[in-house]
């Protein structure tokens, strides 16, 4: 270990800029196991391990880097493991440059962060090759069952962690495959579609009963499923898109889950749909926003033919949420990106759209998250030829009372549900929520974080109902 002072940062190989332009598969090329070895044995083993307590699911990362620097992959796989239950997930999409490596001593001391994300999932995905990860052994039947509303990551996490406890699980989910943000809202070139489903199928071969094609308030209300199982999560993710307001905003500008959606299922083999409104080949793209999700949009732009692409962010570089790593793929690939830049309108010409007015801004005062708030500039404005609009401003809740027909389920303002922090309990006896739906839109590793709290919660609440009837019998 300590060899950060000798062997420089790397990340696996990735496949040529215009090798990727081509297709939807995952940039990097597999891990070499000598270079990964290598870069684990970066690791200073430092007696804080700030790493740790960057990531949300509070992994033992100094540990398995230790293990995998020795060479030792199958027992770096159970330390990994351990905490999280989709370690290669996480390795994939984590924007590791804002968590683990972000707090990293070594990436503090100024020799680059141990490439952490990169080593998780070489070690996961060995175990997968290997034969190391085993299936899921139900615990001894409980005698209670549990209802999951969604099958995006908080849902399957709290899934697996359910049925390890014994518990007879079944997860409803509206759409027609499982895997929620997981399966359409994450693009093929970012987390391989293969290596959600081999997950989906893990949980299946327990004996997680996975509904698709299910929506509750349609197929069944909420009460419905609380007089079905002992208790209910709600786990659904938030997938209501912001909406543009700028004048000329209206149908003709896509929103960002539309459009990946339909890339998605392009990318799965689904039939394409009739007409080519959300395919961006031979456009001029204009991308809205400046989270992941936006990175999500102008990368896949490319891939489908995009004749340009061009992002639209109102801060400047250095204040975009969005992952740093994922500013420069796109970069690489080819996006254009328009800084300090506000859409003023969506121009048309008849029905069809032609370009966005652009105001200029210019980073103001501090806001109240601390950020300093964009102002526009007076005096600049211009016109970025478009022939597409793809507006990514982020996700808001569901109107979910008035869909599951729960009147009584208590939200915040801003239509999260209300749920209490240490037990994630909603205003309903037995009903917990977990994920986005709970915290607000944010990252696939705190909502693994989330389903995982909200399993062990559910166990507590459950054993001691069957405690007290046991007792009552």
């Amino acid at each position: 270990m300590l060899r950060f002072v000798d062997i420089d940062q790397a990340y696996p190989e990735k496949r040529s800029e215009a090798e990727r332009r081509q297709d939807f598969n995952e940039i990097y090329r597999p891990f070499d196991p000598v270079k990964a070895k290598d870069q684990a044995s970066r690791c200073s083993q430092c007696g804080i391990p700030f790493c740790q307590s960057g990531c949300p699911l509070h992994n033992n990362i100094p540990d398995w880097l230790m293990l995998a620097g020795e060479g030792r992959l199958e027992e770096a796989y159970e330390i990994s493991s351990a905490t999280s239950t989709m370690p290669e997930i996480c390795g994939r999409i984590c924007p590791q440059d804002r968590l683990c490596e972000g707090s990293c001593v070594v990436e503090k001391s100024g020799h680059g962060a141990v490439t952490i994300g990169a080593v998780e999932q070489y070690i996961t995905d060995t175990a997968w090759k290997e034969g190391w990860v085993k299936p899921i052994r139900p615990g001894a039947p409980r005698g209670a069952s549990v209802g999951i509303v969604g099958s995006g990551p908080a849902g399957l996490a709290a899934a697996e962690k359910l049925c390890e406890a014994g518990y007879a699980v079944t997860v409803y989910e509206r759409s027609d495959r499982a895997g929620g943000l997981l399966m359409y809202g994450i693009p093929g070139f970012k987390l391989d579609k293969a290596v959600v489903q081999r997950r989906l199928d893990r949980l299946t071969e327990a004996g997680v009963d996975i509904r698709t094609g299910f929506e509750v308030g349609r197929d069944a209300t909420l009460a419905d499923l609380r007089n079905e199982h002992h208790a209910v999560l709600l786990a659904t993710g938030v997938y209501a898109a912001r909406q543009l307001t700028c004048p000329g905003a209206g149908d003709g500008v896509i929103a960002a889950l539309d459009y990946l959606t339909r890339s998605n299922r392009n990318d799965l083999g689904d039939a394409p749909d009739s007409g080519d409104s959300l395919s961006a080949k031979g456009k001029r793209v204009v991308v809205i926003g400046g989270g992941d999700t936006a990175m999500d949009c102008v990368r896949t732009a490319v891939r489908q033919g995009a004749a340009s692409v061009t992002c639209l962010y109102r801060r400047d570089r250095e204040n975009m949420p969005g992952s740093a790593r994922e500013v420069k793929h796109a970069e690489e690939e080819g996006v254009v990106f328009e800084w300090l830049s506000s859409p003023l309108a969506v121009l048309t010409k008849g029905e069809a759209i032609t370009a966005v007015r652009v105001q200029g801004m210019r980073l103001g005062a501090p806001d109240v998250s601390g950020r300093r708030a964009p102002e526009p500039e007076p005096g600049r404005t211009f016109d970025v030829g478009a022939d597409m609009v793809i507006s990514a401003l982020g996700f808001s809740p569901e109107d979910i009372p008035a869909l599951f027909s729960a009147p009584d389920l208590e939200t915040h303002r801003d239509g999260r549900i209300d749920g209490d922090m240490a037990t994630k309990m909603t205003s309903l006896d037995g009903v917990f929520v977990a994920g986005d739906l709970h915290r607000g839109a944010s990252l696939v590793v705190w909502a693994i974080r989330d389903g995982m709290d909200a399993a062990r919660s559910i166990e507590s609440y459950l054993s001691n109902r069957l405690q007290v009837l046991g007792a009552a019998e």
